[in-house]
């Protein structure tokens, strides 16, 4: 293959990754996101671990959802979700300097951030990811209002073994429907979303109890989303 070939190819490879991903943004900016990359990778995870593949999921409008839910994810993960762009460089530069000296290092991965691994990409981490997933970050928050972004964030997140969204969580963590999750529930859900496999919020430990209560209190200090 000739050097201009391979050109053409690499350009018409780039071609048709930016006309579908776009594409597909605008796509879901209106339509439900009825099953993500996530939701099949853990179903295949299952698979290999010799276990029944669970995906527990329904789509719900973000109007049947509690409202004190985006207010607890607000509260948990994202405090300046409503303003920034998609990315808070506040938590960046505090993180980039926290992990000069942690053991772990922490993130600052915001909800449109998330929004867009869990829609368009794969959990593992890498450069290469986080690169995609500053790209599908910049196309949503161009293409989709804060609230859509919230709405498919509330419909595609993990929140347990085989959980994915609200609507499932509120039926199976805790017998009820989205719409009718209290703060207290809404809080407990928060709380674990850092590790929705490890913690659980139908019998939370002392641990989650605490984050519980921390996100309560700041619920009450953020203003109503979305603001009216």
């Amino acid at each position: 293959m000739t050097f201009k070939k391979v050109i053409r190819v690499l350009r018409n490879i780039l071609i048709f990754f930016f006309l579908s991903t776009i594409f597909a943004v605008v796509a879901y900016k209106y339509i439900p996101v009825y099953v993500t990359p996530l939701m099949i990778i853990r179903c295949g995870e299952q698979m290999i671990d010799g276990e029944k593949p669970i995906l527990r999921h329904k789509w719900v409008p973000i109007e049947k959802i509690s409202k004190h839910l985006p207010m607890a994810v607000i509260a948990s993960e994202d405090n300046r979700f409503p303003t920034h762009n998609g990315f808070d460089m506040i938590e960046i530069k505090k993180a980039m300097k926290e992990n000069e000296t942690r053991r772990k290092k922490r993130g600052a991965s915001t909800i449109s951030q998330q929004t867009a691994k869990n829609v368009f990409l794969w959990p593992r981490s890498s450069w290469i990811r986080k690169g995609f997933e500053v790209y599908f970050t910049a196309l949503i928050e161009l293409a989709w209002s804060k609230e859509r972004i919230m709405e498919v964030y509330l419909n595609s997140i993990e929140m347990g073994k085989g959980i994915y969204g609200a609507e499932a969580a509120a039926q199976y963590k805790f017998n009820t429907k989205a719409a009718r999750l209290s703060k207290g529930q809404c809080a407990l859900i928060a709380a674990t979303l850092p590790n929705p496999i490890r913690f659980n919020s139908t019998n939370p430990s002392s641990y989650i109890l605490r984050r519980q209560q921390q996100i309560l209190r700041l619920m009450r200090l953020l203003p109503p989303f979305p603001e009216k």
